[in-house]
């Protein structure tokens, strides 16, 4: 039961963390001032993805899930809105 334990506490962890690697690509574009990099069609395309998977998510009675789901959606929703807000031309 312990492994099991363990198991779930890494995967919660997991899910806090693997979101916030967004910051780091939200702060480079507004250092940039640019977007240019970044495809638009899969900005959005991840964005769709994650707002459709969402309310899986949030009616999930797994804690790891529904804790990903909602800091994958707040915090993407920032990537897209810097993405389309950053973008020349």
């Amino acid at each position: 039961m312990k492994c099991i334990d363990f198991i779930n506490q890494v995967g919660f962890v997991a899910a806090i963390i693997l979101p916030l690697w967004n910051i780091p690509l939200i702060i480079n574009i507004v250092k940039r001032k640019s977007s240019r990099d970044i495809s638009l069609w899969w900005a959005l395309g991840v964005w769709v993805c994650i707002l459709l998977m969402a309310p899986s998510g949030f009616v999930s009675p797994d804690p790891i899930w529904r804790t990903f789901n909602i800091m994958n959606v707040i915090l993407f929703t920032f990537v897209v809105i810097f993405t389309l807000k950053y973008r020349k031309g």
